[in-house]
């Protein structure tokens, strides 16, 4: 299990060992080498685009919030959620180099 603690701080980029494609507006993706299929949904997915860019939870948030009708609150615990189930199967990253002040 993916520890939570300091989830908020990391800077997180897509893992491009992933085939990525939008069916019916819903982002679906392969793990070709071990053959693992996700269907990461409508607001998933957009997470998943959202984390082309190196980002934290907080810059996914505030770009969600600009996108859709939630609280911020219920928005960040959910994406928090997220985010840590896709570290924990490999989607994501956290980019060590992204986490350094610029």
């Amino acid at each position: 299990m993916t520890n939570m603690a300091g989830l908020d701080q990391q800077k997180f980029i897509q893992n491009k060992n992933y085939i990525a494609s939008d069916m019916n507006g819903e982002k679906v993706m392969l793990d070709v080498q071990s053959g693992k299929y996700y269907n990461l949904g409508t607001i998933g997915g957009r997470i998943w685009d959202l984390s082309a860019q190196s980002s934290t939870v907080d810059e996914i948030v505030a770009r969600l919030l600009e996108e859709y009708e939630v609280s911020p609150e219920v928005c960040k615990q959910q994406v928090s959620t997220f985010m840590g189930q896709m570290l924990s199967e490999g989607l994501v990253e956290v980019d060590d180099q992204g986490t350094s002040s610029r």
